[in-house]
């Protein structure tokens, strides 16, 4: 019980991984595979890309009351735009009206957790992509993790699962199979 919201992300993304790789398996169409594909890259996209940029807004936002300046439209504005810029490269052109997309997402008035999004579907993968490679130790200490609720600190729980979070491996194969999933969608849509 009370497990974290760290621990729950990590948990249902897993799941949403390996329902994914199962669909992936069985379908025939080209089409509904491709839709499943563009998903799957859309989710990684928004969950671990969009969330480390929104982390980043929150983290900045914070520091510049800190310093004692004042939460305008326009410096929150501003920096969403800077993000954005910085993130995506300068090739990347943002709509005009698109930084005051901050006063939209409603996770900026709570406490700041987004980067939980990010770290968490890290983490899915890293264990997803171990037990769905048959690594049946990957997958008893994968519920071994789930069964310990919040009897630990989240980074405890996963390391003790076989992910450490203070690494950049998890990151990494969440990078690797986005890069992927990118070359089997284009592979197949070139056959469409």
């Amino acid at each position: 019980s009370d497990y974290s919201i760290f621990v729950a992300e990590v948990a249902s993304t897993l799941n949403e991984a390996l329902l994914m790789d199962y669909l992936l398996k069985r379908t025939e169409d080209p089409e509904k595979k491709l839709y499943l594909l563009n998903h799957y890259v859309d989710q990684i996209r928004g969950t671990v890309y969009i969330q480390t940029i929104f982390a980043e807004f929150e983290k900045t936002i914070h520091e510049q009351v800190e310093k004692g300046k004042a939460l305008t439209a326009k410096l929150l504005s501003d920096i969403t735009a800077q993000l954005y810029s910085r993130y995506y490269g300068p090739d990347f052109e943002l709509d005009e009206l698109y930084p005051i997309n901050w006063c939209r997402i409603p996770h900026f008035y709570y406490n700041f957790y987004v980067y939980q999004y990010a770290t968490g579907l890290s983490a899915s993968t890293a264990l997803s992509r171990k037990i769905l490679a048959g690594d049946e130790a990957a997958r008893e200490a994968y519920l071994h993790f789930l069964s310990r609720g919040s009897s630990d600190y989240p980074l405890n729980l996963l390391r003790d699962a076989g992910v450490d979070m203070t690494r950049p491996e998890p990151l990494l194969a969440t990078a690797e199979l986005f890069a992927a999933l990118l070359n089997e969608m284009t592979a197949l849509f070139n056959k469409i």
